[in-house]
């Protein structure tokens, strides 16, 4: 059975292209790729794809660019390949906006089930959004967050958020009034222990309050900053 995903693969080492090519198409994914970042984004914004997996180190333009230049115009989810010891480089990673990132040398299958899952969870993937009887829904004024569908609402329009925008807005809605330390967002969000930069996740605040302040600035202000600790959702902001 096809699983309706288009998915682009970014390496410019040709053997992990034709690897991770081939054991998704087995998935029945419909799989293109690119040998580098030039052409991966000039694919990126031309078509859509349900999700990016996006070598981090290559000739000319890299991952990181790549995907601060897609993050302006698209919410792909991606994923990041990166070598062992590019730690300062998974955390640019995540500032730029990857959703999630796999270490070399990695399990073909490994990536398999990473794609999965991150399509699962995304809102942009399109098998997702069927109808449903929906039971696990947040409403607060302005905002509504269908979990069940990875929808968001605000004053009644729908916003595209990637996963870890998502992921990270659901998790603050979930307590209200709740202060949460960066470090807790860091740990929960992205399942990451390492503290030395906490400014992944002020520029993943400073992206979820853009895109809800274009159609409500109402909800874009719920998102609160507690200066000094980190931060929280408040319900109703007078």
């Amino acid at each position: 059975m096809s699983q309706d995903a288009k998915i682009l693969v970014v390496d410019d080492e040709e053997r992990i292209r034709r690897l991770l090519k081939m054991y998704l198409e087995r998935e029945d994914y419909d799989v293109d790729d690119a040998e580098n970042g030039e052409k991966a984004l000039k694919m990126a914004l031309e078509n859509e794809y349900d999700l990016i997996v996006l070598d981090l180190m290559m000739p000319g333009i890299d991952g990181i660019e790549v995907c601060e230049e897609i993050r302006k115009h698209k919410a792909t989810p991606i994923i990041m390949l990166t070598a062992k010891g590019e730690e300062a480089n998974r955390v640019q990673g995540f500032e730029a906006g990857t959703d999630d990132y796999i270490v070399k040398p990695f399990s073909p299958r490994e990536v398999v089930l990473r794609v999965k899952a991150l399509l699962r969870r995304s809102s942009s993937t399109k098998f997702l959004q069927t109808e449903t009887t929906t039971k696990d829904v947040l409403v607060f004024p302005h905002l509504t967050i269908d979990n069940d569908a990875h929808r968001i609402t605000a004053d009644g329009k729908h916003i595209n958020l990637t996963p870890k925008e998502y992921e990270l807005l659901h998790y603050l809605a979930q307590s209200p009034d709740k202060v949460f330390a960066r470090e807790q967002l860091l740990k929960d969000v992205w399942n990451y222990e390492f503290f030395g930069d906490l400014r992944t996740v002020d520029t993943h605040i400073k992206r979820l309050r853009e895109k809800l302040n274009k159609v409500s600035p109402e909800a874009a202000n719920m998102i609160s900053t507690v200066w000094g600790v980190g931060y929280k959702f408040e319900a109703v902001k007078e």
